[in-house]
């Protein structure tokens, strides 16, 4: 029989929520982690911005086309410092941007310091490089916020890198600039290089005092890759385009980027397609977002409103991304209070999916269409309700 790697031996067993769903007759579940914004009724581009002339042209810059990164620099530079387009190096996906980061920074064996609780990724993109990671935790007491002291703790004899997501997903903390500081003086004590996930930053829900919007363009110690894509700045999680931005020490910087490209140049994986429209699709991503930041902030509203005076469950602060995370009773849990809701008609997501380990969570996706949402409150506070 053929031998496979350990890096591709990944359990599939069916979790109990999976097989219940699987069994599910009747109606589909109003549901309630719904991620894809092509799906949701929001704004999207002309699909004629797909074929600019040329678009069938190659294009060997490993980096990227000069066009598209310059789109990209001066979208980032619209939200904070100047971004030179000669720092970006663009890939498929923030995914094969965390692959690539891995190669550069991580020999097999080394390891990467990853958030807990987090949305459940950065464990199998490291392991199919051969790189391991250790959790630190965020502290439900400090709203899931950084704690920089947490962060060297976990620290091991080949920890590599920190990760970082701004805002969290799905706690929807952003860093904050004291948290930033301490964060950067323990990488640059420990030699280590900052990994910050960026997608869901241009979704703040409103103005608040020292947050980050983002590490781009910011001058700090260490090497940092500040990383986003089309997915979510744009809702366009199918035209494959990613960006990472590398900052940090001039020498250290420059030595990243030149053995980025030749990273780049292996792969050559951006269409060509989608860079020549770069520019266009970046210019629509404001309609986007105010309409998909005025239906969180709407939905999130209305689950506040819903929770009764007194309820053993209530909705966590946060202050972006487009998720909200709902504190529930330890008994039943959220597993069974999953199937509970699955029974009433409503999917939800347990938070063990995400690593929380301080009670019992929900997460919620507040993307729905807003007759799907509104039609989920009702049976949602019903079930959590009856935890009484």
């Amino acid at each position: 029989m053929s031998r496979f790697s350990f890096r591709t031996d990944f359990s599939r067993t069916p979790n109990p929520l999976a097989e219940a769903l699987a069994r599910h007759r009747g109606l589909p579940p109003l549901d309630l982690t719904v991620s894809n914004p092509t799906r949701v009724g929001l704004p999207a581009p002309d699909a004629g911005l797909l074929h600019p002339p040329g678009a069938l042209d190659y294009a060997p810059e490993a980096l990227g086309l000069p066009s598209a990164r310059e789109a990209v620099a001066a979208h980032l530079s619209s939200r904070g410092p100047v971004i030179s387009p000669g720092h970006l190096v663009l890939s498929a996906s923030t995914s094969e941007s965390y692959s690539w980061l891995f190669k550069l920074l991580c020999e097999p064996g080394d390891d990467v310091l990853v958030p807990a609780p987090c949305y459940p990724l950065f464990e199998h993109l490291a392991r199919l490089e051969g790189v391991g990671t250790r959790p630190y935790r965020l502290p439900l007491a400090h709203g899931f916020g950084l704690d920089a002291g947490a962060v060297e703790a976990a620290l091991g004899p080949r920890t590599r890198a920190v990760l970082v997501v701004n805002p969290g997903n799905p706690t929807g903390h952003f860093l904050h600039e004291g948290e930033l500081a301490a964060l950067a003086d323990v990488c640059a004590r420990h030699g280590l290089a900052l990994l910050c996930d960026e997608v869901f930053s241009d979704y703040g829900w409103g103005v608040e005092p020292h947050r980050v919007a983002s590490v781009a363009g910011r001058e700090l110690p260490m090497l940092t890759f500040s990383l986003s894509g089309l997915s979510k700045v744009c809702g366009l999680p199918g035209l494959k385009l990613g960006w990472t931005h590398v900052g940090g020490p001039p020498a250290a910087r420059d030595e990243a980027l030149a053995r980025l490209e030749w990273v780049a140049d292996t792969y050559l994986s951006v269409g060509t397609p989608v860079q020549l429209a770069l520019p266009a699709l970046l210019a629509h991503a404001p309609v986007f977002q105010e309409a998909l930041l005025e239906r969180v902030r709407g939905h999130r509203r209305r689950l506040v409103a819903a929770r009764p005076p007194g309820a053993p469950w209530d909705v966590v602060p946060a202050h972006g991304g487009w998720s909200a995370v709902v504190r529930i009773p330890r008994e039943p849990g959220d597993e069974a209070t999953c199937l509970a809701l699955l029974d009433a008609g409503v999917l939800a997501q347990p938070g063990y999916f995400y690593d929380f380990d301080s009670g019992a969570f929900l997460v919620l996706s507040l993307l729905p269409p807003p007759e799907v949402f509104s039609a989920a409150l009702g049976p949602l506070t019903r079930v959590l309700g009856a935890a009484e």
